[in-house]
């Protein structure tokens, strides 16, 4: 599996030869071996032209922009790929079919709840009292299959959710207080950095999608809508517990981040150009990592599980082969 590249520094990235460059502001120079890139993440004020969009394309490799607040801002997606007409057909029909949808979409929720489970569990059973949010979490899940919409479906999720979040209290050091999601902007630095990880599981997922004929704007869980690739939505909720919250338990429990890798600005609590760098390295250590896979009976990366995800949805779409959203076995 090819690797993402992530760049931080302001300046200038371009074309040189039959590779990238980076010119930073100060004057440095980075080069990006684009023969092994999978993906390119853009974080600083970075500038780039034409020659660099279609180098890009003629390589086969996205380009991610991240914004102000750390956010996920859109992506430079190569033509190169994969296009089935019959695939997208299947697609839309099967979200034009309410009870269709309903099915994918209580598998995307039912994997979901498993895998935030699979966090309390893993904690609760270090010594933190976690039992009311288990109990919680398992009754959530009990009434997924009971839901006669998509909206009832959201409602169920959203609950799960919320037990899920208020077990970070528990989970990480005192000085980090949780009180709740806030992420318009993100208001403390637990916020700040469940907001730029799921950002980049976000971006991971249109990656992945972008390996298989299927269309990311047509999405089963989330509504469709403009200017979002909501598909990347609904298999990044199952993946976010699995890679982006685990990477940042482990990093604010075990002291690598600090005071230093936070800053403030206009009402917003954000990572500093270090936290980011941080995170940024954990969550790639991490998706480079290996699990032996029970049916390919061979060990498949992180970032692997999210590529296999888009082919078990279109798997499903096409052959009519039964969809089980991923659910953390290890």
């Amino acid at each position: 599996m090819d690797k993402n590249y992530h760049v931080f520094s302001d300046g200038q990235i371009e074309r040189r030869d039959d590779t990238l460059r980076v010119v930073t502001d100060d004057g440095d120079k980075k080069h990006i071996p684009i023969e092994h890139a999978e993906a390119v993440y853009l974080h600083g004020q970075i500038d780039f032209n034409t020659r660099f969009v279609s180098f890009l394309n003629d390589e086969g490799v996205a380009a991610h922009v991240f914004g102000w607040k750390d956010y996920y801002a859109g992506s430079v997606m190569p033509e190169k790929g994969q296009t089935s007409g019959r695939t997208v057909v299947a697609q839309v029909s099967a979200y034009e079919d309410s009870d269709h949808r309903l099915r994918i979409a209580r598998e995307f929720v039912a994997g979901s709840i498993h895998n935030m489970r699979s966090n309390v569990s893993y904690y609760h059973n270090r010594g933190r009292d976690l039992r009311q949010a288990l109990d919680a979490l398992e009754d959530a899940a009990g009434r997924v299959g009971d839901t006669d919409d998509v909206s009832e479906l959201m409602g169920v999720e959203a609950t799960a959710r919320k037990a899920y979040y208020g077990t970070f209290s528990t989970i990480l050091p005192d000085k980090y207080p949780f009180t709740g999601r806030r992420f318009d902007p993100p208001t403390d630095e637990v916020n700040s950095v469940v907001s730029f990880g799921n950002s980049l599981v976000y971006a991971n997922c249109v990656s992945a999608i972008r390996a298989t004929a299927l269309d990311p704007s047509v999405s089963y869980l989330h509504e469709p809508g403009e200017r979002r690739y909501s598909l990347s939505l609904d298999i990044a909720d199952l993946f976010k517990p699995v890679i982006a919250d685990r990477v940042m338990f482990r990093l604010f429990n075990r002291q690598q981040l600090s005071e230093s890798d936070f800053r403030s600005e206009v009402g917003a609590c954000l990572l500093s150009e270090s936290g980011r760098k941080t995170y940024t390295r954990e969550f790639e250590k991490t998706l480079e990592e290996t699990v032996d896979h029970p049916r390919l009976d061979r060990k498949v990366s992180y970032q692997y599980l999210l590529r296999l995800e888009a082919y078990k949805l279109k798997k499903h779409l096409l052959a009519d082969e039964p969809y089980e959203a991923f659910r953390r076995w290890w």
